[in-house]
């Protein structure tokens, strides 16, 4: 249990350790819900601070304020909004299934934390190091779909119903893009491990896979867009074709975890863009700022953290500036074109990776 331990990020280790006089099988047990909880908060709080930082970008890009009111600089403006959002009343149509109506956002909340379990935010520090994590992080964001299906249905509304089709069709045409980039990255690294894919591009951001895998890396980037239903690509809540598409009858809190949800999946996706692409948690250069000034806790999780900044920052961008697709565009784009690509690239990297020596 000692070694156990010893793996953890110092903040962790040192909350364990204080109760290192409790029986072995609870020491494990708050290791668990300690670990849950650092990731947790600190993702809620993000995604708080990231709307926050979103409303500022497309204000800047537009000239205008933004959020400047609610606490110095507006940075209480997203804590605000929760707030009222928690005070609402939730309403359920008549006509809809409220056991499901209730449920879908739930369901769409938690798997969006569930997928979180075995992201690597730095060397060792994850909660859950699978060897097929890969799969895993697939999987879930696969299951989000029904959530989105759940509230469309559950409405018991043509334009949620509508939504949610629309929705389901498009993210599960742009799940095969994802999937065919995984298997580049993985057949190149050998591993379904998101921390050996991180290992294998330490000693500098030379090694990156963004120089060797650049057609897929924007492939990726261009499938989480689709996948997470934003610009250009937000046809399920095209608001003058569908209002505001499968939400369109939720309110109060129930509204506020779908919120939450997504934001969430952006993260999440921008995360995976630096985990399969840019390193992850490593410096740029080695041995430049590898431990926080002044201390010797680990820096990785601080690159890790402006390495996801940087991809939410461009969905931003993205959002403020790029006018919405067709759905016929939309689906032309991801059967006809990433789907060839990205087929033709697994042979092509499995061949190279053959060639190479590296299977």
């Amino acid at each position: 249990m000692a070694d156990f331990f010893h793996t953890l990020g110092a903040p962790i280790r040192w909350i364990v350790e204080t109760f290192l006089w409790l029986p072995e099988p609870f020491q494990y047990l708050l290791y668990i819900v300690a670990l849950v909880l650092a990731i947790i908060l600190p993702l809620l709080l993000a995604v708080a601070m990231l709307v926050y930082a979103e409303r500022k970008i497309w204000a800047a890009m537009q000239m205008r304020r933004g959020p400047n009111v609610v606490g110095p600089f507006g940075l209480l403006q997203s804590f605000a909004d929760g707030l009222k959002l928690f005070l609402k009343e939730t309403v359920v149509p008549s006509g809809a299934n409220k056991g499901i109506f209730l449920l879908a956002p739930v369901v769409t909340f938690s798997l969006a934390l569930v997928a979180w379990a075995v992201i690597p935010f730095d060397a060792k520090l994850v909660l859950a190091d699978l060897n097929v994590g890969v799969l895993y992080v697939f999987a879930i964001s696969s299951l989000g779909v029904y959530g989105i299906l759940m509230a469309g249905w559950a409405s018991n509304s043509r334009y949620a119903l509508l939504a949610a089709v629309r929705s389901a069709a498009q993210m599960v045409s742009y799940e095969v893009s994802i999937g065919f980039v995984l298997v580049t990255v993985m057949v190149w690294v050998g591993s379904l491990n998101l921390s050996d894919i991180v290992e294998a591009q330490a000693g500098g951001f030379w090694n990156w896979h963004i120089f060797s895998h650049l057609p897929m890396a924007v492939i990726f980037f261009i499938s989480a867009l689709a996948e997470t239903n934003r610009t250009p690509f937000d046809l399920p809540e095209a608001e003058a074709e569908l209002v505001a598409g499968y939400q369109v009858e939720y309110s109060s809190m129930a509204f506020a975890l779908f919120w939450l949800g997504e934001y969430a999946n952006i993260i999440l996706m921008c995360a995976l863009t630096s985990l399969l692409f840019f390193g992850g948690w490593h410096s740029p250069i080695p041995g430049f700022m590898e431990t926080i000034p002044f201390t010797d806790w680990s820096a990785g999780w601080l690159w890790f953290f402006w390495k996801i900044f940087a991809f939410f920052f461009l969905f931003g961008w993205i959002k403020a500036t790029l006018p919405r697709y067709r759905y016929d565009q939309l689906m032309r784009l991801g059967w006809k074109v990433f789907l060839p690509i990205s087929l033709f690239a697994v042979v092509f990297y499995a061949g190279l990776a053959l060639a190479l020596g590296k299977i």
